[in-house]
């Protein structure tokens, strides 16, 4: 990590610090989208005030939901596991990933 972005004089403090980055982040932007989508679908009477509350996924929406879950924490732990200069970050898994393999 370069001292440049070493503000924790602990490489790991960084590394959490960039994991509550990125889940502030995705946070945000998901809340603000499933407001805008609710109000919007309020607004044309396609859902009712509330029904969101109310949802039972199927099974079929479950696995759908279950598999996103498990794609968000996949790329929230390679923040936690990734390697190489803070320059450039996931730089061995974004190659992996290019190439077709798993990093």
């Amino acid at each position: 990590m370069s001292s440049e972005f070493d503000y924790f004089d602990d490489p790991r403090f960084g590394k959490l610090f960039d994991l509550v980055l990125q889940l502030s982040t995705e946070l945000h932007v998901t809340r603000q989208r499933l407001l805008a989508v609710e109000a919007l679908l309020v607004r044309r009477d396609v859902l009712g005030a509330g029904d969101v509350d109310g949802f039972e996924p199927s099974h079929d929406e479950q696995q759908l939901l279950g598999a996103e879950r498990d794609a968000l924490l996949a790329r929230l732990m390679r923040i936690l596991t990734e390697d190489g200069p803070a320059e450039h970050p996931l730089r061995d898994q974004w190659e992996a990933a290019l190439n077709g393999k798993s990093g």
